[in-house]
């Protein structure tokens, strides 16, 4: 269980790493970290790799917003029913259910503010249930997933003369 914990940690820090490496880094053999990898794929709880790159680079990212949608529970279906319909738009990149004022917190992405803006009032603003929205535009990204996304400046100190 602890070998499983030690991996998960290392992806997160780095998905790339090879089996080879986790293993030199966790005394154990590559095939045992390999054959857990795959066991952790299958179970899904490693579901997928990304990596993280300047998203202004490609268009259909250029604008972010978070949007907070306040609902109202389905009696059935609870918070999940309308976050599943949510989660399945493409302008949704994530979807969280938070506590607070506010009951899901959306993450889109598009081209451009109108086409976000055309989203929240058309798409999402009309489902059945949703109470309200209040949407956010993303302006500026410094750091993501542990990573600073810029270099910090370096501190000139003044001299002091007597």
């Amino acid at each position: 269980m602890e070998l499983k914990k030690q991996i998960l940690r290392l992806l997160a820090e780095d998905g790339r790493m090879s089996a080879r490496d986790m293993a030199e880094r966790l005394d154990s053999d590559e095939k045992t970290i390999a054959d857990m990898i795959e066991q952790l794929e299958r179970d899904k709880v490693i579901f997928g790799y990304c990596a993280m790159f300047d998203e202004t680079e490609l268009p259909e990212n250029a604008v972010k917003a978070i949007i907070e949608v306040k609902i109202r529970p389905e009696r059935d279906g609870g918070f999940d029913k309308i976050a599943r319909r949510l989660s399945r738009f493409p302008q949704v990149s994530s979807l969280y259910l938070m506590s607070g004022g506010f009951d899901l917190m959306v993450e889109v992405k598009g081209r451009n503010l109108n086409e976000v803006a055309m989203f929240v009032s058309s798409k999402l603003a009309t489902i059945d249930g949703v109470l309200s929205t209040a949407t956010h535009f993303l302006l500026k990204k410094y750091k993501e997933a542990g990573k600073l996304l810029q270099e910090e400046e370096p501190h000139e100190r003044l001299q002091v003369t007597p």
